[in-house]
């Protein structure tokens, strides 16, 4: 069938990937120690604090950094990596433009997923809720402690829109720039904010040997969390 396909066996051979590039070779050996759950906090968010600061402990690079998983209207999934900003009882903050794709997407639907992939560490942390956008006053305190190149940048940047090329977004960069040089205040975009994910459940996942891996996961149970166990 290969030769009236016009593709032979050594372009089929040619094809597959050498045993160092093999998806389905490559394995990793999970640690002993397990999660149980007499491990874990009374809700979520102390035992994601507890996580998190074993995270950034561990040397692991931007243990801040999180998938969100969004879908637009019609139900068309996109993910992207974001930075986590802030943290409390009330959920996860990120910020972003207003207009990018998962802003609208979110908009549209506000039911949101967040993913800490922590694979140095064999952890994982999974946030599923509902984004909301944040006060202004709260995205303006936050914008005001950015670095000046990235204050400038939210505004520079129409995120997720077409740029005809790599200088016009530098020419808009430069431009601004000048308006607003090192020292100026500059203000917090209106299309720019930020959304806080608040959760409905928080999964926390720890490799195990074998792939017998431990998934707790909280949910809301009226006005208090239960937690359950989940297969691997």
């Amino acid at each position: 069938m290969l030769q009236d396909i016009g593709v032979s066996h050594a372009d089929n051979a040619a094809q597959a990937p050498s045993p160092q590039l093999d998806p389905a070779a490559m394995r990793a050996k999970y640690r002993d120690a397990g999660l149980d759950e007499s491990d874990l906090a009374a809700d979520p968010f102390d035992q994601f604090e507890h996580w998190f600061a074993q995270a950034v402990d561990s040397g692991l690079h931007e243990p801040n950094a999180m998938v969100l998983a969004t879908a637009d209207a019609a139900g068309r999934p996109s993910s992207r990596t974001v930075l986590l900003k802030r943290y409390d009882r009330r959920g996860f903050v990120f910020f972003t433009n207003y207009g990018s794709r998962k802003g609208r997407d979110i908009e549209a639907n506000p039911s949101v997923s967040l993913l800490f992939p922590w694979h140095g560490i064999a952890r994982q942390v999974i946030v599923s809720g509902t984004a909301e956008r944040t006060g202004r006053d709260e995205t303006a305190a936050y914008f005001r402690t950015r670095p000046h190149g990235s204050q400038l940048g939210a505004w520079a940047s129409e995120q997720s829109s077409r740029v005809a090329s790599r200088a016009q977004l530098d020419q808009l960069y430069a431009e601004l720039a000048d308006r607003y040089p090192e020292g100026v205040d500059v203000p917090a975009p209106s299309q720019w904010g930020g959304y806080r994910v608040v959760p409905e459940s928080v999964e926390f996942w720890q490799g195990r040997e074998n792939r017998l891996h431990d998934r707790l996961r909280y949910v809301r149970a009226g006005g208090a969390w239960a937690v359950e166990r989940l297969c691997p």
